[in-house]
């Protein structure tokens, strides 16, 4: 029995460790803004939303995190893990964080978008990145840490921390329905008009860059993308639920948010 507890205290002391490791590795690639007022928080709403005292609530900038089930839905997984561990990180900042607002201060929802930063002024997103409990996503114009967050997601990713226990990429014909995916696929076709750059995967799926962000794209680089395999982020739209969906367009399409959004494989 004292042998048990020795080796369940010794286990303990490690997670330890390793959580304090993580946390010291996440934050290496965003750098600290100690400089930033604090603000109460009231509510952590999911893992990457919270609720002020003022009564803002806050999307975090950088960071998509599982979704909480609703409407009869199951949650989806580590989508609990993601909401605890925010908590956890607020809690342990006195219930306080900063906010770094991003060029769009709103989203289509009237939510307040920006980084959260503790009271030692640690990215809260490159945490949660860093222990694998959501993915990076960058949205133009609010992309200033995309890098960092890049290399936090790439950290958990390599590590298989979190949700990178399980194999995150969807091969472009497995691709079922809407909401955000990591899309895998071969480029088939490159294609630019008014409607922007497209990019024909095989197995029916397209991804799209909108004429008003190809200034956020290398357009040269993606019109010699034909026959490379790529991986592309983001949320997924179904065509023709719009309707006006044209014989032998594709159905499904992910529209590019970011050069960072896109990678292009060996």
């Amino acid at each position: 029995m004292r042998h048990s507890v020795i080796l369940k205290k010794a286990s303990l002391v490690g997670a330890f460790f390793i959580s304090l490791l993580c946390i010291d590795l996440a934050q290496a690639f965003c750098p600290l803004r100690g400089d930033l007022a604090q603000v109460a928080v009231r509510q952590v709403v999911d893992g990457d939303t919270v609720r002020l005292v003022d009564g803002r609530s806050v999307r975090l900038i950088g960071l998509n995190a599982p979704e909480l089930g609703r409407k009869g839905r199951p949650d989806e997984p580590f989508a609990v893990q993601a909401k605890r561990r925010l908590q956890a990180l607020v809690d342990a900042s006195d219930g306080h964080v900063g906010l770094r607002y991003g060029k769009q201060r709103k989203d289509r929802y009237g939510r307040t978008l920006a980084h959260l930063y503790d009271h030692q002024g640690r990215n809260l997103e490159a945490q949660l990145l860093g222990e694998g409990l959501g993915f990076m996503v960058a949205v133009a114009p609010n992309a200033e840490l995309a890098s960092c967050h890049a290399a936090a997601e790439r950290q958990a990713r390599n590590a298989r921390l979190g949700l990178w226990r399980q194999d995150q990429v969807k091969l472009a014909g497995q691709l079922r329905g809407g909401g955000f995916a990591l899309l895998g696929g071969r480029v088939r076709e490159v294609q630019r008009n008014r409607g922007g750059l497209w990019l024909e995967l095989d197995g029916g799926r397209v991804l799209r860059v909108a004429p008003e962000l190809l200034d956020q794209f290398d357009a040269r680089a993606l019109q010699r993308l034909e026959g490379r395999r790529v991986e592309a982020r983001g949320w997924v739209i179904d065509r023709q639920s719009r309707g006006g969906l044209k014989n032998g367009q594709a159905r499904w399409m992910l529209p590019l948010t970011h050069s960072a959004m896109l990678e292009v494989l060996p």
